[in-house]
């Protein structure tokens, strides 16, 4: 199994989650939050006066899926959160090792 972490931009989400869907995704956890990468947060303009602004609204997604889906989900994910434009976020991979669905006591691939 395999947990899936992306940051992406917020106005890509409902596209992104619609993908998801498409591809065999049966869940998917999501948070707002917010950070810096490359660009290190970025200038804004507000009623005349310059300010910095230090970290970047992104929403996180959290999914959990079987080793063999990992692949096409990460591809999706990249695919439809790209807008060639700095800030389009990262994906990161981890390994698995146990998962539980509280309501039945179903493990790992079975509780996904």
């Amino acid at each position: 199994m395999k947990y899936i972490i992306a940051a992406i931009k917020p106005f890509k989400l409902d596209e992104v989650r619609e993908a998801l869907t498409a591809v065999g995704v049966k869940g998917m956890m999501v948070s707002e939050i917010k950070g810096f990468g490359a660009q290190s947060g970025h200038t804004e303009i507000y009623r005349g006066a310059e300010y910095e602004v230090s970290f970047v609204p992104k929403v996180k997604l959290e999914v959990a899926v079987r080793s063999a889906l990992a692949e096409s989900v990460v591809e999706t994910i990249a695919k439809v959160a790209k807008t060639d434009k700095i800030g389009d976020g990262k994906i990161f991979v981890l390994d698995l090792s146990q998962a539980l669905r509280v309501r039945t006591g179903e493990t790992n691939e079975d509780a996904l």
